[in-house]
């Protein structure tokens, strides 16, 4: 079972980015799927997560009204879309998958994890 994250890179302050986690192995399409980022010195911490379905998602204070979450089971893949970028928002950005159906903040409801794709927002 492997998670691969993609579509990181170095951005300005105030543009957008697509990060786009492909799952192979099985399929996650009754799981919840997350996103969660880690900054340099700092601990990971949760971003957003979507249900199995999709629709219903839940997100961080931080990144609400400006990162949208988003799945398509048909092809095993998530999505998050990354908009008004901030320095701030520099980090490593790893994509989860559940071990529940229903969207989760907790990095220990998760069991397989992506590698991670570095994100950087330069002011």
């Amino acid at each position: 079972v492997q998670l691969q994250a993609s579509g990181g890179g170095l951005v300005q302050a105030g543009g957008s980015l697509r990060l786009s986690c492909t799952a192979s192995g099985r399929m996650f399409s009754n799981n919840a799927m997350g996103w969660f980022r880690q900054a340099p010195g700092k601990e990971r911490e949760f971003v957003t997560s979507i249900r199995w379905r999709g629709g219903n998602s839940v997100y961080a204070d931080s990144v609400k009204g400006r990162f949208t979450i988003s799945r398509d089971n048909t092809k095993n893949t998530l999505y998050l879309q990354m908009n008004s970028l901030k320095p701030d928002d520099t980090a490593v950005y790893y994509c989860a998958a559940s071990r529940y159906s229903t969207e989760r903040t907790s990095s220990s409801d998760y069991n397989y994890w992506g590698q991670g794709t570095l994100v950087t927002v330069s002011s």
